[in-house]
């Protein structure tokens, strides 16, 4: 059964530990409990969504910011840069300078 660590408490997002597979049950360690079926097969190291979040919300990990969904986002959903813009280290969107 495939794992996946909760950083901060106000995540909406866990990290795989183990990959996974369409169907499995992941169990949530760290700063979340439970279990997440996964929707799609998942890479180790990849990100879920454990809260459903809608498209234009903020994806938080370790209690902060790191992106937005581009769409809809369930739980249980391999959550990456197909369907995340990434926020943090985005020099290229400072326009002080």
């Amino acid at each position: 059964m495939p794992r996946a660590i909760v950083l901060h408490p106000s995540d909406n997002v866990a990290t795989l530990l183990d990959p996974g597979k369409e169907g499995d049950l992941c169990i949530l360690q760290g700063e979340g409990t439970g279990q997440v079926m996964l929707r799609q097969d998942v890479p180790f190291g990849h990100k879920i969504c454990i809260v459903q979040t809608s498209a234009g919300d903020t994806v938080l990990k370790y209690g902060q910011v790191i992106g937005t969904a581009r769409k809809s986002l369930a739980v249980g959903e391999h959550a990456h840069v197909h369907n995340i813009d990434s926020t943090r280290a985005r020099g290229d969107l400072n326009h002080t300078r």
